[in-house]
């Protein structure tokens, strides 16, 4: 049986059915069978010892000459083959459980998004610049604090602005004031009282942003993007004793507020591991390197060099190496470290006897098993180094104590790192200088000879000469102590850069820029190159970082605890609690024969009273009467009576849970919900849902938004609104410091009691709230500015396809400039027989915009440039739609200061004159209108598939009238015709009433 030789070394090769001769074929060319050969065992035997015998040998062989060239030349090829992937099982397998390479930022969204926006706009500039919430925790550590200020004052030079939170008053945050930003403290109730869509995102810088998901996990902010910042490890650490104790429903709500999350962000590569269990499709690391830095300087100020060299037994004069590696091969012998011993023995050896003080080696790597560390000890010896000067160390030894005593810090790993090594970080931190491979994470921040020492991994030669560099007559050399100091100053600031404009790209990746927001700066404009040290040393040394609350995990856990015993305790009162005994029944049992014995005495007393018969008309009568005299058929609601007298009831609009605490409570105010789930409990709230089935539909409700709300009240408005005013405002209103103070509902009140104000609309929400102070924008210029630029356009285009009106003339109508004030926010009231002229003009011309927006050739929104604001793509249009029809309509229109109650005509009527298109907004006009549409929709003559005019509210005409009115005539004619036959019947046969009972 052949041999053969591999990879793997010498072995036998299988049998193989050797080829067929002609002279094995018949005539016909058929193989003929073969004679079966004898003693195949004993041939097999034979060859299996030779086998044996050779791979017994090729050992031998190799262990004589590991200390020769053959020796050198097999650990270089071993070396070689690592480098190519041959032998990184370790590394492959690490790859497989976490994919370091999707974790980046950069490999996760790729370049140009905020380029292609910022082309789209073209010169269309927003109006006010890009607003962020930043919640910070109450026990941020110095390294957390310095990296938020970093990027916080990074991403202020790129136009973000921020709002930030906090939970106790930590100190600090006089910080936050030296870079412009006063810090908010707010307790729960506080936090459920913050509008989040004030912001286009929310930053949560702990996991103490725990508390803020309450809200955010709620509509209207469930489309808030948003950004969890995890430092910590101690969740992490939880989660397997939460594995262990059966807690599922507390991981489940740990997991379901990381999928709420936008992105999760790590500091390293390590802490995805603890926190795989929670998910891991939002997982991404942005390197923060300042904990080891600080870490380093602490314990530099803590312990002195020359007693940690003395508790480890080495002298002062002693030259001490360390040997790192990486913390993803914690229980693997890695092969780079064969072939860093093998390149580096004989130089060992030398300085060992030619110094007096000696060389000492110290390996980092591996667990701390009996079975790592013997295996490691024969590695390093077969390799050359003396045993007495090797000691080797797990990963979870004091690493600070050992970077401390250390002259030379070697990375023995030759794979590539996710990011720059944390112990090399570290080591420069400490001041010592660094020997390591030039892999790209490295190349990126070390420069070879001047802030540390690299070599190529491929060439052993590279690192021996690197070593002897750093070693100069039984010493640290010069250039050592040079290139220490210069790393020492570059691990200071090291990524700083890096750190913010990673979180700007992901930024600009995560957030929707709306119309009337700037767009940010280029990252390429970042002016923050390293960390504020400077904001963190004005950190007086007395403040204390501790928190004087329990912590969201303890607190979590306590109430979970909780219910759990609350569960167990009412299962155990069950089973445990007071079951009937024989005695109990008896007890029953004589009870229900005593009742039975007094009803029967009843029914015998009432057939002995004489009762006349009475008719069914009198039975009839009787039953009404008991069903009038029922109390509750009569009960009206607690707000309907306080709404009882007042003259006009403003209906606050609402969408979700999210928005309960931004609403108002009193006889003046109504809610209105878009949301069926989110109908507040116990309160007469209207159901816009239900009141217009066509927002059932997702794609309208987002279409029209608040609109839809005030759609729906006008969807036979009398049954539930008999006021003679009517107004709106929009949950917004409170957050914005828009909403109706105490004074001003009570001027309303007193105007509207005295009458005779007209045909007036009062709004108290201006239109350019949201200005910078000294920008000033005319109307359609700030209707642009919120509908990424298309506003004067297509509302021109939707009016004059509303009217009909040629293409040559003018279709937009003209608002005057000046510093008057226009109405928003839906924040207003008018005459409810106004209002349903209004409704109707906006329901011709909401039509009209749809058929614009979704035809056939281009069913997409103009509207809007993000994709929330297509979502919601006539929002912001119908939001100041009440402006141009109240303008143009002849209208009053007066401006009610919400604070102070002051009121103020705005666009007086004389002003108007030879201005206002009022031909276009005749009631007469637009009632014809609406009746042309109406038979249209009864006649079942649809305008296209998607016709939006008849979904919207009632449809009504002359036709449909006269069609009511004969369905009743024949109504009342088939009653008097059953009414004879009655009568006559009973002419004819008599009356005959049948017995009762």
């Amino acid at each position: 049986m052949p041999t053969g030789v591999s990879r793997r070394g010498p072995h036998v090769l299988p049998d193989r059915e050797p080829a067929v001769r002609p002279s094995d074929r018949g005539a016909s060319g058929v193989r003929q069978r073969r004679e079966p050969r004898k003693a195949t065992w004993h041939r097999n035997y034979c060859v299996y010892c030779v086998g044996l015998s050779m791979v017994v040998a090729w050992v031998i062989v190799l262990a004589v000459f590991q200390q020769g060239s053959i020796n050198v030349d097999v650990r270089r090829s071993a070396a070689e083959m690592l480098l190519h992937g041959e032998l990184r099982s370790t590394e492959r397998r690490v790859h497989r459980m976490l994919p370091f390479s999707s974790l980046s930022v950069e490999a996760r969204f790729a370049d140009g998004k905020l380029e292609i926006e910022r082309s789209r706009r073209g010169n269309f500039v927003g109006l006010r610049p890009p607003r962020l919430a930043l919640v910070i925790g109450s026990a941020n550590g110095d390294a957390q604090l310095l990296m938020l200020l970093t990027l916080t004052k990074g991403l202020t030079e790129l136009g973000y602005r921020f709002t930030v939170f906090t939970f106790e008053d930590g100190g600090g945050h006089y910080l936050w004031e030296n870079i412009g930003y006063q810090v908010h403290l707010v307790d729960y109730q506080g936090l459920m009282s913050i509008d989040w869509s004030n912001y286009e995102g929310v930053i949560l810088a702990s996991l103490e942003g725990k508390r803020v998901l309450s809200s955010l996990m709620q509509d209207p902010f469930l489309s808030i993007p948003l950004i969890w910042l995890i430092h910590e490890d101690t969740l992490g650490k939880h989660l397997r004793q939460y594995e262990e104790k059966g807690f599922d429903g507390l991981i489940s709500q740990w997991r379901s507020s990381f999928r709420r999350a936008n992105a999760i962000i790590f500091p390293d590569f390590s802490l995805p591991l603890l926190y795989a269990t929670l998910g891991g499709t939002n997982f991404m690391v942005i390197a923060g390197p300042l904990a080891d830095v600080l870490k380093a300087d602490t314990y530099l100020a803590s312990h002195p060099r020359h007693h940690t060299r003395k508790d480890y037994g080495y002298g002062e004069n002693e030259l001490i190496v360390l040997f790192v590696g990486s913390y993803f091969h914690y229980d693997d012998i890695i092969w780079d470290f064969a072939t860093t011993m093998q390149a580096l023995a004989s130089q060992v050896s030398e300085l060992e006897g030619s110094t007096s003080a000696g060389v000492h080696s110290i390996f980092l790597c591996g667990n701390s098993s009996d079975t790592y560390s013997s295996s490691f000890q024969e590695l390093a010896t077969q390799m050359g180094f003396p045993a007495n000067s090797i000691r080797r160390y797990p990963f979870d030894h004091d690493v600070s104590s050992l970077l401390l005593i250390a002259d030379i810090v070697l990375h023995a790993s030759f794979n590539e790192e996710p990011s720059f090594p944390p112990l090399l970080l570290r080591a420069m931190s400490f001041g010592v200088p660094i020997i390591a491979p030039n892999i790209s994470q490295v190349t990126k921040n070390v420069v070879d000879g001047v802030n540390g020492f690299l070599f190529q991994p491929k060439d052993p030669a590279t690192l021996a000469k690197a070593f002897s560099l750093v070693i100069g007559q039984q010493k640290l050399s010069d250039l050592a102590k040079r290139v220490a100091d210069e790393g020492k100053l570059l691990a200071k600031d090291m990524l700083a850069f890096e750190f913010v404009s990673s979180y700007a790209k992901l930024l600009e990746n995560v957030l929707y820029f709306p119309s009337n927001v700037m767009l940010p700066a280029a990252v390429s404009q970042i002016q923050q190159k390293t960390w504020s040290w400077d904001w963190l040393e004005r950190k007086t040394t007395n403040e204390t970082d501790q928190s004087t609350e329990l912590s969201v995990i303890e607190m979590l856990e306590r109430q979970f605890e909780k219910n759990l015993t609350g569960i167990s305790q009412l299962e155990n009162e069950t089973l445990s609690g007071d079951f009937p005994t024989e005695l109990d029944w008896e007890d029953l049992n004589e009870i229900e024969i005593s009742e039975d014995i007094e009803t029967r005495e009843m029914q015998e007393l009432e057939e002995r009273i004489e009762t006349p018969l009475r008719t069914w008309e009198e039975v009839y009568h009787t039953a009404r009467k008991a069903e009038k005299a029922k109390p509750e058929k009569h009960e009206r609601d607690e707000g309907e009576l306080e709404r009882t007298g007042e003259p006009v009831c403003i209906y606050d609009i609402y969408d979700g849970e999210g928005s309960w605490s931004f609403l108002h409570h009193g006889s003046f105010y109504r809610g209105i919900t878009l949301s069926r789930s989110g109908k507040r409990p116990g309160t007469d709230d209207v159901d816009a849902v239900s009141r217009l089935p066509v927002l059932e539909d997702s794609q309208y409700r987002d279409l029209l938004c608040e609109f839809g709300a005030l759609l729906s009240v006008a969807n036979k408005v009398d049954n539930i609104h008999k006021l003679p005013w009517i107004g709106f405002q929009s949950w917004r209103a409170t957050s914005r410091m828009v909403s109706l103070s105490r004074i001003a509902e009570e001027k309303l009140e007193t105007m509207m009691m005295e009458g005779n104000k007209g045909d007036t609309v009062i709004y108290w929400a201006r239109m350019d709230m949201d200005l910078n102070e000294g920008l000033s924008l005319d109307f359609w210029s700030m209707c642009d500015s919120l509908n990424a630029g298309h506003c004067r356009s297509l509302f021109g285009d939707a009016f004059r396809k509303m009217y009909g009106l040629a293409e040559d003339m003018a279709s937009l109508p003209p608002m005057p400039d000046g510093e008057s004030y226009w109405s928003a926010l839906h924040c207003w009231i008018m005459p409810t027989p106004s209002f349903l002229e209004f409704i109707m003009f906006s329901r011709m011309f909401l039509d009209s915009l749809d058929q614009l927006s979704y035809n056939k050739s281009n069913p997409s929104c103009v509207l809007g440039s993000s994709e929330i604001e297509k979502r919601h793509c006539y929002c912001r249009v119908m939001e100041f739609l009440v402006n141009i029809w109240a303008y143009h309509s002849g209208r009053r229109m007066l401006y009610l200061n919400p604070v102070t109650a002051q009121l103020s005509e705005q666009h007086p009527l004389e002003q108007r004159r030879g201005l206002i298109w009022s031909k276009y907004f005749q009631r007469t006009l637009l009632k014809a209108m609406d009746e042309d549409l109406a038979e249209e929709a009864d006649d079942g003559i649809y305008v296209n598939s998607r016709w939006l005019w008849p979904l919207l509210g009632e449809v009504h005409w002359q036709g449909v009238f006269d069609r009511e009115r004969e369905q009743r005539y024949v109504k009342k004619m088939d009653k008097k015709r059953k009414a004879k036959e009655r009568l006559l019947d009973r002419q004819k046969h008599g009356y005959k009433q049948k017995a009762l009972g």
